[in-house]
């Protein structure tokens, strides 16, 4: 089963990182004072919705509706639950690394609140994403329209962080090749994912699809991040992180759920490395320059390049330029001039020559990037 801890057991603990893959009991608040500075990569909350519920709900034929009326979803006001988000977010910016992201899901009655609370803290807002739900609750009164989505926001911790995670190569060929979009079509979660007690009746009301937590974790992330969710519930960000190779901090406040979620976690089956490995395009990859190459070995100084055609060459030198023509610059420039354009691509115009064959550079960087990578 996950671990659960205390609160006064992480106070001792932290520095040995043994919060990792855990279920901290207590306040969301005083568990994320216990955490490290700059601890974790990746954030999902979901927050008590604050639904406001007035009185039971009821069907057409008089059966009620088993709808979240417990008393974490329950604020005096909504200067109350605006205070509780400020709290809580507030702590969630510190444990956040520079490049880390938060995502936050909520209905129309609370999103817009959280919202702009991000905004005054200076998280940077990237998307709002829909959640499309094939199966949502009917509006049974008729008397607005069907309730049929939730919204995500996905934020980094200010608008100077630029190096946050974003597997936009791997979420692309995922939607066969072409760019995912901001509205996910996902049912809500019922069947055998849905936690249910020994009376049949459901451990948690607002439990999310593991399909759509999955989503965040594959765009987000990367194996071995630690991903935080400071309102665990009934565990589905741990399941989901321990299956796709990522670390979960979870807090959670309510024993039952703890319970649950625990037991839960431990059947879970974390997948291969082969399975976990996150495609990923030329933006993507370490940065190789040319240099690299030269003090490598990979290419000599005083070696020849060419074009494929062999129409035009130059030489390289100890300090990773080339010369041509009494002229001198990097591989762009320099492929730039010889043919007598603004631009060039010099990793795909230079060419080295191997058993006869001409071969562009590139190939060269890509036997560096995979030593980085420790493939080679």
């Amino acid at each position: 089963m996950a671990s659960v801890l205390r609160l006064a057991d992480i106070y001792q603990t932290t520095a040995e990182r043994s919060f990792l893959d855990t279920i901290i009991k207590g306040d969301c608040v005083a568990a994320l004072e216990a955490l490290p500075d700059q601890s974790v990569d990746v954030i999902f909350a979901d927050p008590p919705y604050n639904l406001q519920l007035g009185g039971t709900l009821t069907r057409p034929d008089q059966s009620v509706v088993d709808a979240v009326d417990d008393a974490w979803d329950q604020f005096a006001s909504f200067e109350a639950y605006d205070a509780f988000t400020r709290a809580w977010l507030l702590a969630c910016r510190r444990v956040l690394k520079p490049h880390g992201t938060i995502w936050v899901i909520g209905s129309y009655h609370n999103i817009f609140r959280v919202g702009a609370t991000l905004q005054n803290l200076n998280f940077w807002i990237l998307n709002d994403v829909i959640w499309r739900k094939t199966n949502p609750m009917p509006n049974f009164k008729g008397r607005r329209f069907q309730n049929a989505h939730e919204t995500l926001i996905w934020a980094s911790r200010d608008s100077s962080a630029k190096s946050y995670t974003f597997n936009y190569d791997a979420m692309k060929a995922a939607n066969d090749d072409v760019q995912m979009r901001s509205d996910w079509l996902f049912p809500i979660c019922s069947g055998g994912e849905r936690l249910k007690d020994e009376n049949g009746d459901k451990v948690h009301p607002t439990q999310k699809p593991e399909a759509l937590i999955a989503r965040i974790l594959m765009a987000s992330t990367k194996p071995g991040d630690v991903v935080l969710d400071p309102f665990f519930g009934s565990g589905t960000t741990g399941a989901v992180a321990k299956r796709l190779g990522r670390h979960f901090v979870g807090i959670e406040r309510e024993e039952d759920y703890i319970a649950a979620a625990a037991r839960r976690i431990a059947a879970v089956e974390p997948l291969g490395k082969a399975e976990l490995n996150v495609m990923s395009g030329k933006k993507a990859e370490p940065r190789v320059a040319f240099n690299v190459l030269v003090e490598s070995g990979l290419i000599r100084p005083g070696q020849v390049l060419t074009d494929a055609r062999r129409r035009v060459s130059a030489i390289v030198r100890a300090d990773g330029t080339l010369t041509a023509n009494g002229e001198a610059g990097s591989i762009h420039r320099l492929g730039a001039r010889v043919q007598g354009l603004d631009a060039c691509n010099g990793w795909t115009f230079w060419h080295y020559e191997e058993e006869g064959v001409a071969k562009p550079i590139d190939d060269l960087r890509t036997i560096i990037r995979k030593q980085m990578a420790g493939l080679e």
